[in-house]
């Protein structure tokens, strides 16, 4: 081993954000001329962010790793300087965004690239403020990585031309802004109660709040998870996000599904770190609120999927069910369902982020506006006009349509949480949660030991399985209409490097359904070190120069 390795191995918690600066920035000065240079400095971060959050991973869920790895910025002490804090959740979710920046920008290599200007400096920005997000362990550079990972993707929203995307792309700025002002205010009013903004020190201090600073402190707790809240795509505040992703360019849109599980993962992490079980007082505060959210979230999602004719706009409301299901599931306070909810947010990430580069694939060839076609045809009996040519874009790969069938099929066997893949092992293990509401029954925070299943349990059990059923009966509505019955059909010419990424995605799920054991034993460790969350604030708090 290199004499200089020992001594960078502490410094790979602030890597996932100075390597996407870096080569960002880098990128801006680059002109048309050199795209090619800009494409390889945009893969060199992308294979690298994949190789650092691994080795985040194997490191922050090895046998005998720290829970928790703390990282300070200047070598200040963790309560007064900027400080990074890397555990299980973190780095899952920085394997997660770094897997799907990859297969993102390797689609986007044929030509979605060359739509707009700076696309691979906004990618590199993008990738660089959702890990932030996931790193920072205070509220203020929270938001500050909001900010970043919002600014980047208001350029990756209007990337390209065309009246919906720039609609779509407006009102999608316009709703952020605004979460984004209640997100200061929230802040603000936590600040003057609490006098921190470091997490694990907020963690400490609420318990030992005056009563009568308490109402003020859920206050602010609460406006700011609206605007958590609205950036997962809660009900009724997700109606920007299915005319928004569906707008956006495939590429984009893929990485956009990670937005959402930015808001889901704040909203995890500081109901357990900040009204968990030792809050006193305020121990639960908006359990029940976010349970109920996560609920109707999931009944707008199933009404959403089965009311769209359209392949992008179905993706896009497949994202408000895994919202409405985290959500949900978080709500519900049980260990066992939060462990099954992590697993069900790693294989519905891929799975959507896959399904988002596809849908662009299973489109080329089809008349414009194919599927409002569909029903007439059913309804009049008035079919697309087969005389008009088609452009085709990419070198074809031996049988295209089989290839983009089974990658259909696979999405839709995840999206809805049938058996064999992944999407159902999460399904079950949530279920098994909520059957079951003992805990993980090794330690875990649950529920006391032969606890009968409650009402709430019975109706997110329900909702999964309505969800699951709405899902079924709208991709294979779509899978017929796309890949079967219509007539005219041409077979669209599809390179390897745009149905790489799908199947290396797809690929990823079927690996986590043949390592479900570890993987789900990976979750319940996570969500065990979540709902006791003493051993994180003592390692941030407890950190020195």
């Amino acid at each position: 081993m290199p004499n200089w390795l020992p001594h960078l191995a502490p410094h790979l918690a602030i890597a996932p954000i100075l390597l996407p600066l870096l080569a960002g920035a880098l990128m801006i000065p680059l002109d048309d001329q050199r795209a090619r240079l800009r494409a390889g400095l945009g893969l060199l971060s992308a294979l690298g962010l994949v190789a650092i959050a691994a080795t985040l991973v194997a490191q922050a869920g090895g046998a005998g790793a720290a829970p928790v790895f703390v990282y300070r910025l200047g070598n200040w002490p963790a309560l007064f300087g900027i400080v990074l804090v890397v555990d299980r959740l973190a780095a899952l979710l920085l394997l997660l965004t770094a897997l799907l920046g990859l297969a993102a920008l390797v689609f986007s290599l044929v030509r979605w690239q060359r739509m707009g200007a700076h696309f691979h400096a906004l990618f590199q920005f993008q990738l660089m403020g959702l890990n932030g997000a996931f790193l920072t362990g205070d509220l203020f550079n929270l938001f500050v990585f909001f900010e970043v990972l919002l600014a980047a993707s208001y350029g990756l929203a209007l990337h390209g031309s065309g009246v919906a995307r720039v609609k779509a792309g407006l009102h999608y700025i316009a709703i952020n802004l605004a979460a984004s002002l209640l997100f200061l205010i929230g802040v603000s009013m936590i600040y003057g109660v609490a006098g921190t903004l470091n997490m694990a020190d907020l963690a400490a201090r609420i318990p030992t709040l005056p009563a009568a600073d308490r109402p003020l402190l859920e206050a602010g707790a609460a406006i700011l998870g609206m605007a958590f809240l609205a950036k997962a795509a809660m009900w009724p505040l997700g109606f920007w996000l299915t005319p928004a992703y569906a707008a956006a360019s495939p590429p984009a849109a893929a990485i956009f599904s990670m937005m959402s599980k930015v808001g889901f993962y704040a909203v995890l992490r500081l109901s357990l770190l900040l009204f968990g079980p030792m809050a006193g007082d305020s121990a639960g505060f908006g359990n029940t609120w976010l349970f109920i959210g996560g609920l109707a979230t999931l009944g707008f999602g199933a009404v959403s999927v089965l009311a769209t004719q359209d392949l992008a706009r179905l993706a896009g409301a497949s994202v408000l069910i895994s919202s409405g299901t985290l959500l949900a599931a978080a709500g519900a306070g049980q260990a066992a369902v939060t462990a099954g909810a992590l697993y069900y947010l790693a294989s519905s990430a891929l799975a959507i982020g896959a399904f988002f580069l596809l849908v662009e694939l299973l489109e080329r060839g089809r008349e414009l506006g194919a599927d409002v076609l569909a029903v007439t045809l059913e309804a009049f009996g008035d079919g697309p006009d087969e005389d008009e040519e088609e452009t085709e874009v990419g070198i074809g790969i031996p049988a295209t349509m089989a290839v983009l069938g089974a990658c259909f099929l696979c999405c839709a066997l995840l999206l809805a949480g049938l058996p064999p893949l992944s999407g159902f092992i999460a399904k079950f293990a949530m279920l098994d949660g909520i059957l079951n509401p003992a805990g993980l029954g090794r330690g875990g925070a649950g529920a006391a030991g032969g606890a009968a299943v409650t009402p709430a349990g019975w109706a997110l059990l329900a909702a999964l399985v309505l969800s699951g059923l709405a899902t079924v009966l709208a991709m294979t509505r779509a899978g017929i209409r796309s890949l079967w019955a219509e007539a005219g059909r041409g077979t669209p010419r599809v390179g390897v490097v745009e149905i790489a990424p799908v199947l290396l995605l797809l690929g990823l799920c079927l690996g986590m359904t043949a390592a479900a054991g570890p993987v789900l034993r990976y979750m319940q460790d996570t969500a065990t070190a979540l709902y006791q969350p003493q051993p994180y604030v003592r390692a941030v708090t407890g950190a020195r120069p």
